[in-house]
C-alpha cells in the first residue's frame, strides 16, 4: 500500500472514530483564508418535531451557528431517533453522545437534587417557579451533575401537570383510589400518585398510548402538548387541571465533551442555549392553548378542579425527603419571595 493509500485510511478510522463519540472537528477555511476547527454536536430527545422544545433547540442550533460563524454546528434529532431518553442520557454519559433534551423527572437518578422538581405543589406559581429556575438555586442544580458526567445548559418551559383519564375525570383525590396512572420512572413522581391514593405505572411514553388503549393503566399525567401532539385523547377523554407539578425539561451536555471544548466555543454554545430559553417560553405558551382548544376540538372534556384537596393529600410525601439535600432546596424554595 502506497504513502498516499495509507494516509487516507488513517484519516478515515480517525474520522470513523471521533464520529462515534458525538462531536467532531474539521479544519475548514476559504478564499485562501486561514482556516477555522469547525465542532460538530449531536443533540437528541423523544419529541416530535413539532414540539416547542424543538422547535427552541433548532432555534439554539441556528444561533450557534450565527455567533460562531459557522464553526459550532448543532445537530438535533427528535422522535428518539437515536435512543429512548435514558439510552441517549447513558450515551451521553460515556462520551458517545454530546447533548440530550430530557425531562428533569428521570433525571432525578442521576443527580439526587433533580428530585426537588417532582414534589407536588412545591412552586405557588409561574413567576415563583421561573424565578427558581432562573435563580441561584436553578443556576447550582444545573451543574451538580458534573461528577456522573453530564452538565446542564438550560431548563426549558414544560408547563404544570395534570391528569389525563379514559373513562372518568380526577376531580378530587378520592377519584384516583385503584386507579393506574403512568408515571416517569422516577420514584418522587411514583410517591406523588401514591400519596394521593392511585397506583402509580411507570411505562416508557412511547409506549402509553398502547397501554391507555389497552387498559394496562386508566390514565397519566402530563402537559397539554404531550397529551395532544401524541394523539393520546384518542383515547383518554378527560383532562382535569389540577396541575400538580411543575417540572422543566433541561438541555444536558456531556462533560467529557464539554470539558474538551475551547472556552470560546463553550461560549457560544451557552450564550445559544440562554437566549432559546426566552424564544421557548413564548412558543410554550401560545402553544398550550392551541393545544387546549384543539382537546375540547376532539372531544376531550377539561376540568378545573379545586387544588386545596390534592395539596394536602400531598403534603404528607414531604417528610420523605427528610436528611437529603432535597429538605434544603424545598426550604429555600419554599422561602424564596
Amino acid at each position: 500500500m502506497d504513502k498516499k493509500a495509507t494516509s487516507f485510511l488513517l484519516l478515515g478510522l480517525v474520522i470513523g472514530i471521533v464520529l462515534t463519540a458525538g462531536v467532531f472537528s474539521l479544519i475548514i477555511g476559504g478564499n485562501g483564508q486561514a482556516g477555522g476547527q469547525k465542532t460538530v454536536l449531536k443533540l437528541a430527545h423523544v419529541l416530535p418535531a413539532t414540539a416547542p422544545v424543538h422547535l427552541a433547540m433548532e432555534y439554539m442550533a441556528e444561533l450557534a451557528a450565527e455567533k460562531s460563524g459557522g464553526l459550532v454546528e448543532i445537530q438535533v434529532f427528535p422522535n428518539g431517533q437515536l435512543g429512548s431518553e435514558t439510552e441517549t442520557i447513558e450515551q451521553m454519559q460515556r462520551g458517545a453522545l454530546a447533548m440530550v433534551k430530557a425531562s428533569t423527572a428521570p433525571m432525578e437518578g442521576f443527580i439526587p437534587e433533580m428530585a426537588v422538581f417532582s414534589v407536588p405543589y412545591l412552586f405557588r406559581d409561574e413567576d415563583h417557579y421561573w424565578k427558581v429556575l432562573d435563580g441561584e438555586i436553578g443556576k447550582g442544580i444545573l451543574v451538580k451533575g458534573a461528577e456522573v458526567g453530564i452538565r446542564g445548559l438550560c431548563y426549558y418551559d414544560s408547563g404544570a401537570r395534570s391528569f389525563y383519564t379514559v373513562d372518568k375525570p380526577i376531580l378530587s383525590p378520592d377519584d384516583l383510589q385503584g386507579m393506574k396512572i403512568r408515571v416517569m420512572r422516577s420514584k418522587t413522581a411514583m410517591d406523588m400518585i401514591d400519596a394521593l391514593g392511585g397506583s402509580p405505572t411507570p411505562i416508557p411514553f412511547g409506549e402509553l398510548y398502547t397501554a391507555l388503549q389497552q387498559g394496562m393503566v386508566d390514565g397519566a399525567e402530563n402537559n397539554p402538548p404531550s397529551m395532544y401532539d401524541t394523539r393520546h385523547w384518542e383515547v383518554a377523554k378527560h383532562y382535569s387541571m389540577d396541575e400538580h407539578a411543575r417540572i422543566p425539561d433541561i438541555v444536558l451536555f456531556s462533560q467529557k465533551i464539554w470539558e474538551s471544548l475551547s472556552p470560546q466555543v463553550r461560549l457560544w454554545v451557552q450564550e445559544a442555549a440562554d437566549e432559546s430559553v426566552i424564544f421557548q417560553k413564548q412558543i410554550w405558551k401560545e402553544y398550550v392553548q392551541e393545544c387546549l382548544a384543539n382537546l375540547e376540538k376532539e372531544g376531550v372534556s377539561i376540568y378545573k378542579p379545586s387544588k386545596e384537596p390534592f395539596q394536602q393529600m400531598a403534603k404528607k410525601m414531604y417528610s420523605n425527603f427528610d436528611g437529603t439535600p432535597v429538605e434544603d432546596l424545598i426550604k429555600q424554595i419554599q422561602e424564596l419571595k
